[in-house]
């Protein structure tokens, strides 16, 4: 499959919207099986993408000078927009691998986080992609791990893990 086949199957943000999560009394999760294969894939392409300087603060320095000056005059720092993602994509990929562990095979608790995570993933590894100034070009393998991680996700129904009773 190409990267364009792949990105194709992505869903359009315009008009995707998320599952609810509003389960009572427990921790909504849905169970995915992922290979150590599939880990090591998702942890490829997560590096690939977050190596990537969709700014150009990092290569150019009038940028990069512009962003200084406004952090000194406003006290404030300027945080790209994909620097959270790339934390919630790393933190989701430990999960995934603490859940793996040394085994080939394991079923990981996608959760609500997770599965937002999964999402923008995808979305912002396409966009990425599509833009001509950036020239994205991963792994067409990695990114077909991505979305057949997320499209198990999606296939899955949500169940409360540590369900609690009414009297707790």
């Amino acid at each position: 499959m190409s990267l364009d086949s792949a990105f194709g199957q992505v869903p359009d943000p315009s008009a995707y919207s998320f599952p609810d999560y509003a389960l009572p009394q427990g921790d909504p999760v849905r169970p995915v099986a992922v290979t150590a294969e599939e880990l090591t894939a998702l942890l490829s392409l997560y590096e690939t993408f977050a190596a990537v300087d969709p700014t150009g603060v990092g290569s150019n320095p009038f940028v990069r000078a512009t962003s200084e000056f406004l952090e000194q005059t406003f006290g404030t720092t300027l945080e790209r927009p994909d620097e959270r993602l790339h934390d919630d994509i790393a933190d989701m990929l430990s999960d995934f691998s603490e859940a793996l562990g040394d085994e080939p095979l394991g079923v990981v608790d996608v959760t609500p986080a997770h599965f937002r995570t999964l999402y923008f993933f995808l979305t912002g590894a396409k966009a990425y992609h599509v833009a001509p100034h950036i020239g994205f070009s991963p792994d067409e393998g990695a990114v077909e791990a991505l979305l057949s991680v997320y499209q198990r996700a999606v296939d899955q129904e949500f169940y409360l893990k540590r369900p609690r009773s009414v009297l707790e």
